[in-house]
């Protein structure tokens, strides 16, 4: 199937992918900086001065959109790299903050959903990503004296939209995206408007990168870049911080591109793509679809009778509960080379997972 992908870093500001055609990016996933979050008011401030004027000033709506239209120029690039039915995520929280002696939610959500309608997209329902916490000291104001207490957020929004109509696809794409699906119990989990989960299938360096990047975890790229995707396409995160994205398509035998305005995550993205571990990791995560599907099949026989199972896959040798599911596959990494400065490239191996078995130098038990 996929015998390679290829996987570009730009270190350069997003506000600018005029090296990327119109329209060759099938999917764009990203987190970026989020406004009124003190972590990222340097990084906004040295794009626009004015930023940092409005919050000395005490003029926290000022910097707010101040901030939001930085990101503007951002998702104007995005609008004209999609291609048409091509679809963008955005992962973004909400802030809370106080200004001087005034607290505040800044609806972050609510002004890039704005933004994005204003270019034409059309938004499709969105995700709301619980990442609770039961940390005592989360509460804020006065915890037991109403109304001096504030709700806590706990939650982070991946807003989902689409340009133009609905992607059309040729007799090639049409073959390929039968080989790109997921299975049956996987949509039932995957297109929940609501996750909950903490992250803990981070794969990242060892050195505190996500603290500064605010990166996201694993899962959260590599659900929807299955979700929203087929084998093959582009998928572009133009703040790409820690390498995430790049790995997560790499896991979905998916290209990439990425751009990062500061040089300084040069080393941990190549320690994010290169590392040996991280093939290991990844390829668990691919292994272990594969055997919670069989493990559900076993419990469908069980509970429900092996009759409502009527398709077979034979690129696993298991039984599928729908006739989409029949030419699925999923690959292995074999490999991730670095070719040059700023572009890397994956390999796969190409057998089912029982061919796969022998080759344990590429995972471990799970």
């Amino acid at each position: 199937m996929m015998s390679a992908t290829s996987h570009i870093v730009h270190f350069k500001n997003s506000n600018d992918i005029s090296n990327i055609r119109p329209g060759v990016v099938e999917l764009i996933v990203t987190s970026p900086p989020y406004p009124m979050i003190e972590m990222w008011d340097e990084s906004f401030g040295s794009q626009n001065p004015e930023i940092g004027k409005a919050l000395d000033n005490c003029d926290p709506l000022t910097a707010f959109e101040l901030m939001h239209r930085i990101l503007d120029e951002v998702w104007k690039e995005c609008e004209r790299v999609l291609c048409d039915g091509g679809i963008a995520c955005i992962n973004i929280g909400d802030a809370t903050r106080t200004i001087g002696n005034h607290f505040r939610l800044y609806s972050n959500h609510s002004r890039i959903i704005s933004s994005f309608l204003d270019l034409g997209f059309s938004n499709l329902p969105n995700i709301i990503w619980r990442k609770q916490t039961n940390a005592p000291n989360k509460f804020m104001g006065s915890g037991m004296l109403a109304p001096g207490a504030y709700v806590t957020l706990e939650h982070e929004y991946i807003l989902i939209f689409r340009k133009g109509n609905k992607r059309e696809f040729g007799d090639e794409e049409k073959a390929v995206r039968r080989k790109s699906g997921y299975f049956w119990e996987e949509r039932n989990h995957w297109f929940s408007d609501l996750w909950d989960f903490k992250g803990t299938s981070q794969i990242l360096p060892g050195n505190g990168s996500r603290e500064r990047s605010g990166a996201f975890p694993f899962e959260v790229p590599y659900r929807l870049i299955n979700m929203f995707s087929i084998i093959g396409d582009t998928v572009l995160d133009p703040f790409l911080g820690t390498g995430t994205t790049s790995l997560s398509a790499i896991a979905s035998g998916r290209s990439s591109i990425g751009y990062e305005i500061d040089p300084a995550f040069s080393e941990t993205i190549q320690q994010t793509l290169l590392k040996p571990e991280n093939i290991i990791l990844i390829n668990n995560i691919i292994r272990k679809r594969i055997l919670n599907h069989k493990e559900f099949v076993n419990k469908r026989a069980r509970d429900k009778g092996n009759d409502t199972l009527k398709h077979y896959n034979e690129w696993f040798g298991i039984q599928v509960m729908t006739q989409q599911e029949k030419e699925l596959i999923l690959q292995f990494v074999e490999s991730i080379q670095k070719i040059d400065d700023n572009h890397y490239k994956a390999e796969y191996v190409q057998e089912a997972l029982e061919d796969y078995q022998g080759k344990s130098t590429l995972f471990s038990q799970v």
